[in-house]
């Protein structure tokens, strides 16, 4: 706002000068008029071709890095893994596989954690302590025929993660612009800053996201996010390929042995502990 109105502000003081008798009509209003409605227009032209880009993944894998930052404890935890992706006109399947951590300045140690999501189920494998939990997150019953919840949108629930199932649920939930990248991102990265709207079903757990997309591959390349609760969010895709052959078998919950019985949470009991 303030931007739009120095701008104005610099319009009128230039037609002062030169004697214009039209601020609307005149080369500067046209030209003042055109800057203000490119920076929307491109936000859309990026917002088509990223929707359009998502739409076209059939398989997705990349290398994850997950970075923690509490500020107010001065700490941070970085995790590295792999995601795995699937999508066909019958169901999405996710895999997300942690297998580092680094906490602070400590040096980095082997650690295993998974996560799997069926559009129904996620199960979380911790390797640590020799546990799986597997959490449902839709009632399948309240589904209309042959409709499911995409995977990626599961994820989102549980981790910033967000552009990969199209863009209509960015306008819905967030307020758009678009940023500068920085030298070095410029050639490579396109930059967009999303504000959560206030009545957005992210608005108890998100400020902002700042959000990346490769120009190459024209989906999501890293976010960084800022929670309700000051805490910093960044997530980076790594040496991704799309469409590339997945077997199914990586979305296949395999459980070790010596591992406890998994712990079966179902919505009702999840509703009763809230």
């Amino acid at each position: 706002m303030k931007r739009t109105l120095v701008a104005a502000m610099m319009l009128s003081s230039v037609c002062f000068g030169q004697g214009c008798s039209d601020s609307t009509g005149s080369p500067q209003a046209v030209k003042a008029a055109e800057n203000e409605k490119a920076p929307a227009d491109k936000v859309d032209e990026i917002l088509v071709r990223l929707n359009n880009r998502a739409s076209e993944i059939q398989t997705y894998q990349c290398v994850l890095e997950h970075l923690s930052r509490q500020p107010l404890f001065d700490s941070q935890t970085l995790r590295t893994g792999r995601m795995y992706y699937l999508r066909d006109k019958k169901q999405s399947l996710l895999r997300v596989d942690f297998n580092t951590l680094k906490q602070d300045d400590e040096p980095e140690e082997k650690y295993k954690e998974q996560f799997f999501f069926d559009g129904i189920w996620l199960t979380r494998v911790d390797h640590q302590l020799k546990e799986v939990k597997k959490h449902q997150l839709i009632d399948p019953n309240k589904l209309k025929e042959n409709e499911s919840i995409d995977a990626f949108d599961l994820l989102s629930e549980h981790l910033p993660i967000v552009g990969f199932t199209g863009t209509d649920k960015l306008r819905k939930e967030f307020k758009i612009s678009l940023s500068d990248a920085n030298a070095a991102e410029a050639n490579e990265l396109i930059r967009l800053h999303m504000e959560v709207k206030p009545d957005s079903v992210y608005k108890d757990d998100w400020v902002w996201i700042d959000f990346w997309i490769d120009k190459e591959l024209y989906l999501p390349a890293k976010m960084i996010t800022l929670t309700t609760e000051e805490d910093v969010y960044e997530i980076s895709f790594l040496k991704a390929s799309l469409n590339e052959a997945i077997d199914v078998k990586v979305f296949e919950v395999q459980i070790p042995d010596g591992f406890t019985q998994p712990e079966v949470i179902p919505l009702k009991r999840q509703a009763q502990s809230k």
